[in-house]
């Protein structure tokens, strides 16, 4: 992937505790804060993914009437295990 350079200033205490973190974990400082960044940014999108799903969960019943409770209903019970006529 191409990198792109990023400036960004920080006060020399920053600094220092970028170098010396990095310095710890035997990485150059720009690897430190590209690791801090990805880190980030997963744990943002695994909150996302995760508060979905419980939206999804929540609502659930209220999607299957809006848009064919019989359908919803029946996939449901296939992700059962089941068939059609309640049957496994």
């Amino acid at each position: 992937m191409a990198k792109t350079q990023l400036n960004v200033r920080v006060d020399e205490t920053t600094a220092e505790a970028a170098r010396r973190q990095a310095g710890r974990r035997g990485m150059s400082v720009n690897r430190y804060i590209e690791e801090l960044v990805k880190q980030d940014a997963g744990e943002i999108g695994k909150t996302f993914v995760e508060s979905a799903a419980d939206f999804m969960k929540q609502y659930e019943s209220v999607f299957a009437e809006e848009f064919d409770t019989e359908t919803a209903t029946t996939d449901r019970g296939a992700r059962r295990g089941k068939g059609h006529d309640g049957t496994r």
